[in-house]
């Protein structure tokens, strides 16, 4: 508990908003420090840092060696200006520890020796009886003998004083520099005790074993303790690596940059940088304008504070400007770079940006010590200014483009929202081309990568495609190089079964194999000359690159942003410059300049027209999306014939649960897939109880027709469970679900000869597998292969990162709380507590938190007490007393609470306890978001993961079925179907694990799932509710601000005078 008494105060702050105040020690040395609710010789609660100015240099490191034998720890250090933090113990649930300032002031009439023979005789003050005098500080710890251990040691003095039963017992030693008086005497067991030394600069601290021994107030503790604390880095969920929080490290000066074509989400790399970097003791430049702003200095690079970059989530492009740099590109610009970077003391840049951005960033590292070099050479610098500059500039690199070009990557910031920029476009061309019965020809960007127009065919349902790395024409042997009647082959055949229009997307770099451009407007030409179709050429251009930006591109930047700061901290000369990626889920760094080797290398394939290299540089996800486009689009119908009457299968296919977006795309691949390779496609609507009423219907070609974009379930779906056999899985159906006997469930699959059963839903399809495997030895009809393909808002079904649906209601929430946002910002001092799905798994809560800029987020796997209410009630005073104290305007904020978090903190309880406990500061509402989490139009990364799982699983129930059929041949059953199988390998659930496609037998999969909370043990998610409080500001103890320097990124306008920062702790916020 941080606990203070204190005398000899200049000015005190009679209210209870948080102040600067100026108070002298037991020697006359003025200390600064913030306080909250001062009063004299009452406790102080909220001490967030306290900054101890020494007089000299050697009382300065004196005082350092003195608090760090205490156990603070130097989580910041420069020659003169020291941050030491005393952490809390493991076991303390509540406190955030003790911040101390330690910097020097250079007293030209300091007497030293007058200095020491004050700072003995007040020493021996401790002599005297006395108990309660004036200390700056009352620290709760766990062992005050440990302390007093480690003043022994240097022969230190000091008093231990206790207290019981009322009554005043005293055990004193007192030592000088120079002699020890006699030996420590033991201290009893006691109520309460409390040990009294001064520090070197005359300071006296209290260290005791409880909140305010000698004081007569109730406090709240706030434990401090000598054990260090990990950084946030090394959380789980928040993939980094750490550094060595008990060594000191000069305080690293990051500049933030971003160069090249905006992307939406590098506003959300800004936040995350900025704010990470300060609560990790280093300071944030923006450097506006991109390299451009780096040439001219001046004004372009400014100092960042935590309030800089409030709002910047939602917003598109990037705040701090980018622009193209011909100067940067000579020796002489970049020689003017490096002077202002050094006059500005930065020895670290982030810089977001494409491969050219990233590739300057390296050849100013590389040039880096010539540069220095020469400005100390021509005297434009001084050589004590930059000596600890000199060596090394540490370059970090974040990818921001929408083409997701570069490789050593699965996916690039900016990427995900083009994509929904694209399809929201083509979604609102379909209504229009099914009027008119048009053909549209869509130009998308992507100038040597087709990523963006490949995922923009897959997720609308384009007719044709034209990449960069697969040119035209697809079949060799038949079209040569003409792929004009290809082209109008295929989309003749989709007009021949009734379909009203016609889609191609066309990437602005598509080439032919001749390396001939294709443009969209002589595709145009082609479709209406040879087809008279209606023709028109629609090209997106710069509105792919705008727009708020997506859930996953927030989520994506925020935590490459995590690691950006980390790969800083823990850089060192020589070790390349780190690239930030993400790769199978992980958040990466990759040295820089092989992934943008390898990202020229797919140019230099496409011009050798080695386009089978091109394909292969790509990520493997790409290849494999690319074949399911062609097999569920392409050749459709043309060139895989059936095969024999052995090899065809009736898949059934069935929807069950609540519904998702994706399920639609999903049944529409894999009901034209099966036609494709000559199986039959059964749709079973509604459910397991559609079933056994005979609600089933073969799937034809054109009965799927728009079902890539439409949210919901054309099926049908319900919460309708199979009964389980006695002794079989503990289940009960949800909600209004109801059982169906097992016995018609088997009978009906045996009616229709369904060989093989595809399940698409969440935790009730994976219970119901379950349940139909545990009944194969009663029910022959379940012998069959069976597959669940995860379709779930909630994203709770074990066995995979992502389910289907989840991505759609993440933007739902997203979109939803943008707009509640702006309601409390409106309002000014306004909390809205949003309650979001999920059921018992809080995936929706906490990554809509993430991304949505939430305070805090209450979710099941954590629930919600009355500690936690308490300490995010503190957290919203301080925070709207700040921005009064500051004159910044009020914020409206965000509380997202899952619907299962807690029985008895229901979203209306937490909002009235907000509301009561706020008043006079801010006020509170409620929103629940719930079923329009469901609906809508599925989001295109939803679209795209349904299609690539339906093609996967009907790959793997023909494998399992041919292994089914060649066990039968070996081990004939009697009465078997020409499909039979017992093997608990051939009931699985496919998942998305990192990058990889999975399979995980439902009876495997039992051991990962906890059945009663219908959620999965293991969360990957779960390490991301800390980085939200971190984000919130819980975690960064700094809260005197300068508010000349809170401008909100508006002031880049070099025509005006920038503010100019100090060096206080007022700058560091």
């Amino acid at each position: 508990m941080t606990h203070a008494m204190l005398g000899h105060v200049d000015r005190i702050a009679q209210s209870n908003r948080s102040d600067k105040v100026r108070v002298k020690s037991a020697l006359g040395l003025a200390i600064v420090f913030a306080i909250e609710n001062l009063c004299v010789m009452a406790p102080i609660s909220a001490l967030s840092h306290l900054t101890l100015t020494a007089p000299n240099r050697r009382l300065h490191e004196e005082s350092l060696n003195f608090y760090s034998r205490l156990g603070f720890k130097a989580i910041s250090q420069e020659t003169d200006d020291v941050w030491l933090h005393l952490f809390p113990p493991p076991s303390a649930k509540h406190g955030a520890g003790f911040t101390l300032h330690l910097i020097v002031d250079n007293v030209p009439t300091f007497d030293e020796s007058t200095f020491q023979r004050k700072w003995k005789k007040t020493a021996d003050s401790l002599t005297d009886d006395k108990v309660g005098y004036a200390s700056w500080g009352c620290f709760v710890v766990d062992d005050v003998q440990a302390i007093q251990a480690e003043l022994d040691k240097t022969n230190y003095p000091y008093k231990v004083s206790s207290l019981q039963y009322s009554q005043l017992w005293t055990s004193q030693r007192v030592t000088s520099h120079s002699h020890i008086t006699g030996p420590a005497s033991e201290t009893p067991q006691t109520e309460a005790v409390a040990l009294q030394t001064y520090d070197p600069i005359g300071n006296l601290l209290t260290f005791t074993n409880r909140a305010s021994p000698f004081g007569t107030g109730k406090v709240d503790a706030v434990a401090v303790s000598q054990t260090s604390l990990a950084s946030i880095a090394t959380v789980d969920g928040i993939p980094t690596a750490s550094t060595d929080e008990g060594k000191p490290r000069q305080r690293k000066r990051i500049g933030i940059l971003t160069s090249g074509g905006d992307s939406s989400g590098m506003n959300a790399a800004v936040r995350s940088i900025t704010r990470v970097a300060l609560q990790r003791g280093c300071v944030p430049f923006a450097i506006y304008e991109g390299y451009q702003g780096l040439v001219d200095g001046g004004n372009y690079i400014k100092r960042l504070g935590w309030e800089d970059v409030r709002s910047l989530l939602a917003v598109g492009g990037t705040s701090i400007g980018t622009a193209r740099c011909a100067d940067f590109r000579t020796r002489e610009g970049r020689l003017k770079a490096v002077y202002n970077l050094i006059t500005n003391g930065i020895d670290a840049l982030v810089v977001i940006g494409g491969d050219g951005s990233l590739t300057g960033a390296d050849m100013l590292r590389a040039e880096w010590k010539g540069l220095v070099d020469e400005l100390v050479a021509l005297g434009k610098i001084k050589e004590d200014e930059c000596q600890h500059l000199r060596e090394d500039l540490t370059i970090v690199g974040m990818v921001g483009s929408i083409d997701n070009d570069m490789s050593s990557t699965d996916i690039t910031i900016g990427a995900v929202t083009s994509l929904h920029r694209i399809c929201e476009a083509v979604d609102n061309l379909t209504s229009t081309a099914l009027s008119h019965q048009r053909a549209f020809v869509v130009e998308v960007m992507g100038r040597h990568c087709g990523w963006l127009g490949l995922m923009a065919g897959i997720a609308v349902g384009a007719d044709w495609v034209f990449l960069p790395e697969r040119p035209p024409p697809l079949d060799d042997a038949r079209y040569g190089d003409d792929w004009e009647t290809e082209m109008c082959d295929t989309i003749k055949k989709y007009r021949s079964r009734g379909n009203r229009k016609s889609l191609v997307i066309v990437c602005e770099g598509a080439i032919d194999r001749q390396l001939n451009p294709i443009k969209a407007d002589y595709v145009q030409k082609v479709l209406t000359e040879r087809l008279h179709l209606d023709t028109r050429v629609t090209c997106l251009g710069h509105v792919q690159r705008g727009g708020t930006p997506c859930a996953y591109d927030r989520f994506l930047a925020t935590v490459q942003g995590v690691e950006a700061v980390e790969a800083v901290l823990r850089s060192k000369p020589g070790v390349p410059a780190p690239m930030i990626g993400i790769s199978h889920n992980k958040i990466t760094a990759v040295p820089l300049m092989e992934a943008v080797q390898l990202t020229h290398a797919v140019g230099e394939a496409i011009k050798k027209k080695d386009f089978a290299r091109a394909m292969e540089l790509r990520d493997p996800s790409f290849t494999a999306i690319y074949d399911a486009f062609l097999e569920t689009t392409i050749f459709s119908q043309g060139k895989n014939q059936p095969g024999p009457d052995g090899q065809r299968l009736r898949i059934g296919i069935i929807h069950t649960g609540a519904p998702a977006g994706g399920m639609n795309a999903a049944t529409r691949t894999v009901a034209r897939l099966c036609l494709n390779r000559g199986h039959v496609p059964i749709g079973i609507r509604n459910g397991f109880s559609g079933l056994i009423r005979d609600e089933v219907a073969l799937l034809k070609w054109n009965d799927t027709v728009g079902w890539q974009v439409r949210g919901g379930s054309e099926l049908g779906t319900n919460r309708d469970h199979p009964q389980p056999l006695p002794g079989g899985p503990k289940i009960a159906p949800k909600g209004d679900g109801e059982f169906v006997d097992l016995g018609l469930i088997a009978y009906h699959m045996q009616k229709h000869d369904i060989q093989a059963l595809l399940i698409v839903g969440g935790f009730e399809a994976y219970t119901a597998q379950l349940t139909l495997t545990h009944a194969r030895s009663v029910f022959p009809a379940f012998c069959i292969p069976m597959i669940q393909l995860p379709a779930t808002v909630s994203n709770n079904v074990p066995g995979t990162d992502y389910s289907i649906g989840s991505d759609t209601a993440l933007n739902a929430i997203v979109e939803a709380c943008d707009r509640i946002k702006l309601s409390a910002n409106a309002s000014r001092k306004r909390v809205f507590v949003v309650e979001v799905q999920g059921g018992n798994c809080g995936y929706l809560a906490t990554l809509g938190g993430l991304t949505t800029g939430a305070t805090t987020v209450y979710i099941p796997e954590e629930g919600v007490n009355i500690d936690k209410l308490q300490s995010d009630i503190r957290h919203l005073c301080k925070r709207y007393t700040e921005e009064d104290r500051w004159g910044i305007p009020n914020e409206g904020r965000v509380i997202l609470r899952s619907e299962m978090a807690s029985s008895t903190y229901t979203t209306d309880v937490i909002s009235n306890i907000l509301r009561a406990e706020g008043k006079g500061l801010f006020d509170s509402r409620t929103a629940v978001l719930g079923h329009l989490q469901q609906g809508g139009v599925p989001s295109p990364l939803d679209r795209i993961r349904a299609t690539h799982l339906a093609v996967n699983c009907v790959n793997w129930l023909e494998k399992a079925a041919a292994a089914a059929g060649e066990a039968l041949a070996h081990t004939p059953v009697a009465g078997a179907s020409s499909v039979y199988t017992k093997q608990p390998s051939h009931s699985c659930i496919i998942g998305i694990v990192g990058a990889e496609t999975v399979y995980t037998p439902v009876e495997d999969i039992l051991k990962e799932a906890d059945v009663k909370a219908r959620r999965g043990k293991d969360q990957w998610w779960m390490g991301f509710n800390r980085l939200i409080r971190v984000l919130s500001k819980y975690e960064y103890s700094a809260d005197v601000v300068d508010t000349d320097t809170v401008d909100l990124l508006r002031n880049r306008d070099p025509s005006r005078t920038m503010p100019k920062h100090s060096h206080s702790e007022s700058d560091d916020r």
